[in-house]
């Protein structure tokens, strides 16, 4: 576009002078560097003060010192692992809301997943009652005579009227000569919890997984005082 004034010609472009235009550029590019720089000291922030993860642990029984007995039962016990869904494969403590809906905390976990714990549990209390030659974990490569294997249905925290825990495991022994399954028992109780505090719960849990396994143990006992070991 062009415009005639007297006899000069004036031209025009329409266009702010350079300076004028590049200063909003620069101050849009200031104040972005302000936002961000502000949104990384909040998430900064937030990082510093999230709440420390704490852990918990069954109570394990020891084993050390532990001698056989004069009339233990001449056979080797291989313990398996239990079989159970992901949630319990996890080291999440399980709290159930409802009959179908289940949460886990989040700052608050096991040591390790609840199937170790317990098959580590049922290991020690085989080994320190004395009653058999041998009790190990199962390995492709270790010799054995009878190999206990299980599926965890229930380690959770159940709300209610009165908070409880719920433990519920079905285990069973095959014969490894003949293939055959030999002995199996099925465990589920609600066990009070003191409080609804995360570590009362994981004292009910420990107290239910102590008297689940001194279940076993002495069905166990019973199943090889009425079919001696040839």
């Amino acid at each position: 576009m062009s415009q005639t004034s007297g006899g000069g010609q004036l031209g025009y472009f329409g266009g702010a002078p350079s300076g004028c235009e590049r200063t909003p550029r620069r101050v849009r590019g200031r104040a972005l560097i302000a936002v961000l720089a502000l949104i990384a000291a909040w998430l900064s922030g937030c990082v510093s003060a999230a709440r420390p993860a704490k852990y918990y642990q069954l109570t394990v029984p020891s084993d050390a010192g532990v001698a056989e007995k004069e009339d233990a039962v001449p056979v080797r016990l291989l313990v398996g692992g239990l079989m159970t869904t992901h949630l319990y494969r996890e080291d999440r403590i399980v709290y159930g809301n409802g009959p179908e809906q289940l949460g886990t905390y989040e700052y608050q976990r096991w040591a390790e997943p609840p199937t170790e714990m317990i098959q580590e549990v049922l290991l020690r209390q085989l080994r320190a009652s004395g009653h058999y030659r041998a009790v190990h974990v199962r390995r492709s490569n270790m010799p054995g005579d009878f190999a206990i294997r299980g599926h965890l249905y229930d380690f959770k925290e159940v709300d209610g009227p009165a908070t409880s825990t719920r433990v519920t495991l079905d285990l069973e022994m095959r014969d490894l000569k003949t293939g055959a399954t030999v002995w199996n028992h099925y465990y589920t109780r609600d066990e009070p919890a003191s409080g609804k505090e995360v570590p009362a719960i994981v004292a009910a849990l420990d107290k239910n997984v102590q008297r689940a396994v001194k279940e076993f143990v002495e069905s166990l006992d019973q199943y090889f005082a009425s079919h001696p070991a040839k």
